[in-house]
Order: C-alpha cells, then sequence, then structure tokens
C-alpha cells in the first residue's frame, strides 16, 4: 500500500498549497505557465487532486482572488474597527492596507491576481462588484470626491508599484499617505 493511502488528508492544506503554486508560477513565468498540469506538477499533487478542487484554469484563478478578498476583508475589518472616525474610515482603512509596503502580507499574490484581472473580463467584473459593494455600505462616510480622489490615488499607486514605476522612498511614501489620510477627513 502506498503512503498516499496512509497519508491525512488536509484538503485546506492542498487547497491553498495549490493557490500558493498558482500565484509563484505566475510571477515567474507568467500567466499563460499556469495550466493544470504545470500546477499539479509544482504542487506535487496528482491532477485528481488538482481537479477536485479546482476543475479549471479559471477556477484556479476565482479560487486565488476568493482567497485574497478575503485577506484584504479581513484586514479592511480591523483597521475599520480600530479606526473611532466614521468620516472617510473606508478611504483610510484601504488606503493603509494598499499604500504600505507592510500593509497587505500577500503583495506578489496581489500582483499576480492584477494581471489576471487586466486579462480576465470575469475577475474584472467580480472585482468592480466588490468594489461597488463596499462602495455602497460606506456611501455615508466615504463618498466625499475626497474619499473618491484617494481611493483612486492609491490605485494609482497600486498599479505603478506592479509596474515597476520609479519607486519612492520610505520618506516620501509615508509623506503621501499622511497627506491622503489627511484628505480622507475632509
Amino acid at each position: 500500500m502506498s503512503k498516499a493511502h496512509h497519508r491525512k488528508k488536509q484538503p485546506e492544506t492542498v487547497r491553498q498549497q495549490l493557490l500558493d503554486v498558482v500565484a509563484r508560477l505566475s510571477l515567474e513565468k507568467g500567466p499563460a505557465s499556469v495550466t493544470l498540469d504545470a500546477v499539479s506538477q509544482a504542487a506535487g499533487v496528482s491532477k485528481g487532486g488538482l481537479l477536485h478542487h479546482f476543475p479549471n484554469k479559471l477556477s484556479l484563478l476565482d479560487g486565488l482572488f476568493d482567497d485574497l478578498t478575503e485577506k484584504f476583508e479581513r484586514a479592511l475589518a480591523g483597521r475599520m474597527r480600530d479606526d473611532p472616525e466614521p468620516k472617510g474610515r473606508f478611504t483610510r482603512a484601504y488606503a493603509a492596507i494598499w499604500f504600505l509596503p507592510e500593509g497587505m502580507a500577500d503583495g506578489e499574490q496581489w500582483k499576480v491576481l492584477t494581471v489576471a484581472l487586466i486579462s480576465e473580463p470575469h475577475l474584472r467584473e467580480r472585482w468592480r462588484q466588490w468594489i461597488e459593494r463596499h462602495v455602497a455600505e460606506n456611501v455615508g462616510t466615504d463618498s466625499s470626491l475626497d474619499a473618491i480622489l484617494v481611493r483612486y490615488a492609491v490605485d494609482g499607486l497600486w498599479l505603478a508599484d506592479l509596474l515597476g514605476a520609479p519607486t519612492m522612498d520610505t520618506e516620501t511614501r509615508g509623506a503621501m499617505l499622511k497627506r491622503l489620510l489627511t484628505l480622507s477627513r475632509t
């Protein structure tokens, strides 16, 4: 009898391992390198095991989207809970998470997902719906023109970071974040 038959099943661990491999392959070799065969081989999981969790490439990308947006939701909720000022709370949490290098622990995976968002209309629509839902939930506190401007500035920085645009030193980045956070309160 093989070791596989004696190995304790850990479906969530295997699922996360597969998502991590998707992100790593995409970063190292580009999104085109993400095939079911390449992912199963790199993860050390049988193709049947992979198909049990993700039946196709789009479901792998959807899984990565779900995983990252769940983590983002938790980070947002924590930041919002710790901010006593209601006006601009969502915008400040959004800025803090995206703007600071240490704000989002899965930054490399977000780069992968951003590339996928650009190339996959289905994922773009899911992100648009996510943003619209949060904007609607915070319409009373985060709908000022200044709050919108802050979120667009943060999105621009996110894209600049992804594209490897000239980097800012830590001091400049911190000063820019401070100015944006101030703007979110107006």
